[in-house]
């Protein structure tokens, strides 16, 4: 009977240069060593191994072909000599992977339209815990020093813990006895990136790889360690959230422009919508992140390797921050507006409320670490078995500030103005243009008062605790097609939890009474607007607000203490600290599932054809704990005209705790069939799933603690929530006409169960009543329209302060006669079944020796799970969902290695609800992204490379925006980053 992959030669040299990348699992290597060495007394092979870009790629070509379903993978160029400098970029070049980025890097991955919750992120096979209150992991904390390849299964495998609906991506790191003798590579960079101001102009980035046998080869050790510095600024315009449907006032004629369409008596029809806010802002950073890895092995006969590693990542990124902006409130406010044809505002002029100028200052650090022990037994011929067992654990802290301990924030302005001005019309940025008291659109720094700081500290903790066990029994003894049979079990108890402290509204808040005092006019600098954001049709000085002031955080949080004190501030006494009133809230979540699964090898002919089947099936149980802390609201004060905040009572806690439990069998069939030495077909039918959102399962109700008009929110979990459930096919053609060079052509298609989606109701809570809308206030409001003045929020706070509904501190407090206030609360629930579905695509083509190669590859997709642009109704769209495209070309001959690459991603959502957006949860969407990035390496000796390379050097900036382009959300500016190095190697 004719096998799978009959050429004998190739087999082997294939076989060889994944075993010298160090990617084959062990098993399989340990068969492939007693085969060779039976061999070799018949026939000595010789290998030669080829190294740099051209080697990569043809590892990484090979191992998609001998793999069984669809995967993908990439494989270091050399020891120590990733493609890219973290792994989210590397990813971002393999077909049907996007990236979306953080601080200008690449930090999450999106799979064939489905975004970082739903692909699992394995290390060496073991889950590894996501990042945050989430599943998805963080790439870009993780260096690629010691990582010899990145695989990505994008069709179902019974052996692969479950969770990677898109995809299961697994870290492959080096092992020492996989690559017998010493071998290492040092590597040092130095960082430029344009963007800086504040920081180093050239930061480092250091990296050591060692890898060694001892004792006849039977023990290893492998070292990795890598330490990267980066100061840069980015540059930012946001807008919160957009308000749909705002009451509008009846204006004369002239101050009205509305484009929406008209019905059968005249009347505007439609949905229409109002920016809540329009900020800027200056961020200077500086990032950290160091790596390390120690692996030991040691294998006392030949049937027997033990190997323990230790995995550590930390990554510190502290930023001190400028913004300016407007508030709008819409309480009647609305002087004069401009609507497009589908009823956004592209200018509005609004009175009341607030301009500001805002201080932010924090530091957040994430640790990562995972301790393993994994023992490989080769029983005989037929049998073998795997013992693996780690505890993976990362950290966030975003108090990482040593002085503080907090994030925090400072607002200084001033509520005196006349109208404000949002504008749209032209550019790529809106304008946010106010009108002061004093007669001029710029406030002085004599003016500037002091409104409110707010100090936070959120610390989270994801672990996971994994046991497997898994065997083989390869057939030699029944003469049928079954190759192998693969079959395991595993433990898997996964936590989550975190606490929280809010320091409320310090020092206010609002500008009543004021406090302009407290800052000297030397403590504020004013600079131009003409070198921010010059990258957008706008920016830079045609941008209005043409001016802004920076100010120190830590001296204007000391005067503010210094002068807001309990005998001034009573109850608001300035206190930076989130604490202040104890923990705030605090919730758990444990996951336990219990798996087994089996899974089978056949090969067989179909007539002529030589065929490959992969038959197996994975069943899982799992429960869910949830334990959460939550306050017990009393009441929401209005404490000044923008300010609404929820009060507690005082070390009054209540805990809730909820369980949930599901099951999933999950199977799968991979069929491959060689219709000719060079044509590969295949067709993978399966289930995968993607267990909800951890901070989703956690019980428990908490309320908004600043509940303004319009954004009176709260949210609860549900620890019932049932997995997705993805029924996947794939049918798949690839060519390899030459070595190094394929064509591939792939058609993917999801159908989704239990897609969850967030409901929102509108709930009262008995006891929280609401001032809006209340006697006093709508007498307030009458005295106001009595004396012919405009209603606004300002002006009805006052008049309810005149009619003496103010306590003793000037706040407003509700009473029984007041409504019960009415709030969205959201919750997460199971709902109907969605359909993704797309094409693949993908070219890699060496020129044969002239040293050229390139690559193309390109992901269309679609499916049933688009967000209704159109409709205010709660929806359960798929987040991530794009086509995408990549593209490089390199050239490596005589010492010289370039290579030039270009990322491209089509607009997507990102998320569904906006901070300060209504209660229909609109949108957020990421516009198109494309990327250049650059790398030339020369080989000095064998040893001894020097480099340059540039990443983003066509600038490319990020945009958002809510349900169309003229919804404006944010724009940001980061800069083009060179990095020149040199790498010394030995093997």
């Amino acid at each position: 009977m004719k096998k799978m992959n009959s050429s004998k030669n190739r087999l082997a040299v294939s076989i060889s240069m994944i075993l010298a990348a160090g990617i084959i699992p062990a098993a399989f290597a340990q068969q492939t060593e007693a085969t060779q060495t039976e061999n070799n007394a018949a026939e000595k092979i010789e290998v030669i191994e080829i190294k740099g870009i051209r080697g990569s790629l043809i590892r990484s070509m090979d191992l998609k072909r001998q793999a069984s379903g669809v995967v993908d993978a990439i494989s270091a160029e050399e020891m120590g000599k990733f493609p890219d400098t973290n792994l989210a970029e590397s990813l971002q070049r393999i077909t049907g992977v996007s990236v979306s980025r953080s601080n200008g890097e690449g930090s999450q991955i999106t799979v064939r339209g489905f975004g970082p919750d739903f692909n699992l992120v394995t290390l060496n096979g073991r889950q590894m815990p996501g990042t945050g209150f989430s599943r998805s992991y963080n790439l870009e904390n993780l260096s690629s020093e010691g990582v010899s390849a990145l695989e990505v299964f994008k069709t179902a495998r019974a052996e692969n813990p479950s969770g990677g609906l898109g995809a299961t991506v697994n870290i492959v790191t080096t092992k020492p006895l996989n690559q017998p003798g010493e071998r290492y590579s040092v590597s040092a960079k130095a960082i430029a990136d344009s963007s800086n101001e504040t920081g180093d102009d050239v930061t480092p980035e250091l990296a050591a790889v060692y890898s060694n046998t001892f004792v006849d080869d039977k023990l290893g050790v492998a070292l990795s360690l890598s330490h990267q510095e980066r100061d840069f600024q980015k540059q930012s315009a946001n807008i919160q959230g957009w308000q749909a449907n705002v009451a509008l006032p009846v204006l004369a004629a002239d101050k009205v422009v509305d484009a929406r369409p008209t019905d059968a008596q005249g009347k505007k029809t439609g949905n229409y919508y109002f920016p809540k806010d329009m900020n800027y802002s200056i961020e200077n950073l500086e990032r950290e992140r160091s790596n390390g890895q120690l692996t030991l092995q040691y294998r006392p006969i030949d049937s027997l390797t033990i190997t323990a590693d230790y995995t550590a990542s930390r990554a510190i990124t502290g930023g001190e921050s400028i913004g300016w902006g407007i508030w709008n409130e819409f309480g009647g406010n609305i002087n004069a507006y401009e609507l497009d044809e589908r009823g956004t505002a592209l200018y509005a002029d609004i009175s009341g409320n607030d301009g500001s100028f805002t201080a932010n200052k924090g530091t957040t650090q994430v640790d990562a670490e995972s301790i393993g022990l994994n023992l490989d037994w080769q029983l005989n011929d037929d049998w073998s078995f795997g013992l693996d067992y780690h505890n993976s654990t990362n950290d966030i802290d975003n108090g990482a500030d040593k002085g503080s301990r907090n994030s925090g924030q400072v607002i200084l302005g001033s509520d005196k103005l006349l109208t404000k001005i949002y504008d749209f019309r032209t550019g790529d940025i809106p304008h946010a243009m106010v009108l002061w008291a004093n007669g001029t659109d710029e406030l002085t720094p004599a003016e500037i008062d002091s409104n409110f700081s707010q100090f936070t500290h959120s610390p989270g903790e994801s672990e996971i605790e994994q046991l497997q066990l898994d065997g083989s029994w390869n057939n030699s003894v029944f003469k049928i097609p079954l190759v192998n049979i693969k079959f395991g079990l595993a433990m898997t108890d996964q936590t989550m939890g975190g606490y929280s402290g809010w320091s409320g509204l310090r020092g206010g808040p609002g500008f009543n009474p004021s406090f302009t005092f407290i800052f000297p006019d030397s403590m504020f600098t004013r600079h131009s607007t003409s070198d921010f954001l010059t990258e957008f049709n706008g920016g830079g000085s045609a941008l209005r607000p043409h001016y802004y002031y920076t100010y120190d955080f830590d001296e204007a949080v000391a005067r503010q203490m210094a002068y807001l004190t309990a005998s001034v501030m009573g109850a608001d006494v300035y206190v930076p600290d989130a604490y202040i009133d104890g923990i705030d809230s605090s919730a758990s979540v444990r996951e336990k599932t219990n798996s087994v699964y089996a899974q089978s090898q056949w090969e067989f002919q179909v007539g002529r054809f030589p065929a490959q089947l992969n038959a197996g099936i994975r069943y899982e149980e799992t429960d869910v704990p949830s334990r959460v802390r939550q306050k017990v609201e009393t009441q929401v004060n209005w404490e000044s005209p923008s300010e609404w905040i929820t009060q507690y009572l005082p070390g009054a806690d209540t805990f809730l705790e909820q369980t949930g439990k599901n099951d999933v069998l999950l199977p799968m069939l991979d069929f491959k069939v060689e219709l000719t030495d060079d044509l590969v077909s295949r067709f993978s039918w399966g289930k995968t799933i993607t267990r909800a959102p951890l901070g989703l399962l956690a019980g428990g109700r908490g309320l908004s603690g600043s509940p303004k008009p319009g954004s009176r929110t709260g949210s609860q979990g549900n620890t019932d929530l049932l997995p997705f459930e993805s029924t996947n096919l794939d049918l798949t053609f690839e060519y390899y006409y030459a070595e190094g060079s394929y064509a591939a052509l792939g058609y993917f298609k999801k159908d989704v169960d239990n897609f969850i989606q967030t409901t929102i109701t509108e709930t009262t809570i008995e006891g929280l009543h609401d001032i809006l809308n209340g006697p006093r206030y709508l007498k307030a409001v009458a005295d106001i329209t009595a004396r012919g003045e405009q209603a606004t929020s300002t002006a009805i706070f006052a008049q309810m302060l005149a009619n003496g509904n103010g306590n003793a501190d000037g706040k407003i407090e509700p009473t029984s006669q007041d409504p019960l206030m009415v709030w969205n609360i959201s919750q997460p629930q199971n709902t109907d079944s969605k359909t993704v579905d797309g094409f693949e695509f993908a070219v890699q083509h060496l020129f044969g020796d002239s040293g050229f190669g390139l690559g193309v590859n390109a992901t269309m997709v679609q499916g049933d799970v688009e967000f209704d642009t159109e409709s205010l109704l709660q929806q359960a769209p798929l987040t991530g969902l794009s086509d995408s495209a990549n593209f490089q070309a390199f050239y490596e001959r005589d010492g010289w290695s370039a290579k030039i690459a270009y990322a491209w991603r089509d607009s997507y959502l990102l998320g569904v609800g906006q901070s300060q957006g209504s209660s229909d949860a609109p949108p957020q969407f990421a516009k198109t992204y494309g990327q250049w990035d650059v790398s030339v390496n020369y080989a000095w000796n064998e040893q001894l490379t020097v480099f340059i390379e540039g990443v983003n050097l066509n600038n490319e900036t990020e945009q958002g925006y809510g349900r169309y382009e003229e919804q404006f959300l944010f724009a940001r500016q980061y800069g083009p980053r060179y990095t020149i190095g040199m790498r010394y190697s030995f093997q």
